[in-house]
């Protein structure tokens, strides 16, 4: 089976090369700053980008968790979006980006796109999605991979519901770092013991940990994630991604 390749550009950020053409999650390309918003959270960005928005090649479609937190899609990453490229993403997010390029797709709802097929599937961003709407992907195409993007999720209950409907997944793009903000007291993203669990959980052949660097108010590093699935008897699986280098996976 033909495999995909991966390129973690920071944050939740990677541009993974599949079935032919090139999808882009969350894009996040600021250079590091502080966004301040009344009635919100305040986010600090402490890196900026593997590679910069204008270096990036071609890209056919981005798959955007949500759009109402900067530590996903920031004020450069809203232009890439903004500039045409088709977006796949929540029915609120849609809703509040009002472009014609943008769709947003129910949990569960499946879409085709050129020769491959995304489902929308469920993510709570925090228990009871504390931090409001958000969703991930399930990508399928004809001789190619299982890629499952995790989004801002932190429930392992959802990832049990879709590993019911798409176990074994080849490649389980997670997002974790244990995401915390003051107003609510549990984690917004995976933990990296339940990160861990995830994979296991997906029968995953491959993750790719991103959401685990670039930002105060992720409690987890890359280095807790490694020790999480190292405990776990997983370490094989957690893909070495070094910021800005192409990865190849055969899986």
């Amino acid at each position: 089976m033909p495999g995909l390749s991966v390129t973690y550009l920071g944050g939740p950020t990677v541009l993974l090369e599949y079935a032919g053409l090139t999808l882009l999650t969350d894009p996040t390309f600021d250079e590091p700053r502080v966004y301040e918003r009344p009635g919100t959270t305040t986010l600090e960005k402490t890196h900026g980008p593997g590679l910069a928005a204008a270096a990036l090649p071609p890209v056919h479609l981005v798959l955007l968790s949500h759009h109402d937190h900067r530590d996903n899609l920031d004020e450069a990453g809203l232009a890439l979006v903004r500039s045409g490229i088709p977006t796949l993403t929540t029915p609120f997010a849609a809703e509040a980006l009002a472009l014609p390029h943008v769709r947003g797709l129910a949990p569960w709802e499946r879409t085709e796109r050129r020769g491959f097929a995304v489902t929308a599937v469920p993510a709570s961003h925090g228990p009871g999605d504390a931090a409001g709407p958000v969703t991930g992907f399930v990508l399928e195409a004809p001789n190619a991979p299982t890629v499952y993007v995790s989004g801002d999720n932190s429930e392992l209950d959802v990832v049990d519901e879709i590993a019911a409907r798409f176990a074994p997944v080849d490649v389980a793009v997670l997002f974790a770092g244990a995401a915390r903000v003051p107003r609510v007291p549990a984690a917004l993203t995976l933990t990296s013991v339940d990160a861990a669990a995830a994979a296991r959980m997906l029968g995953a052949r491959a993750v790719v940990g991103v959401h685990t660097e670039d930002w105060t108010h992720f409690s987890e590093s890359r280095a807790d994630l490694e020790s999480a699935f190292a405990a776990a008897g997983l370490a094989d699986l957690l893909v070495p991604t070094p910021r800005g280098a192409r990865v190849s996976l055969e899986v």
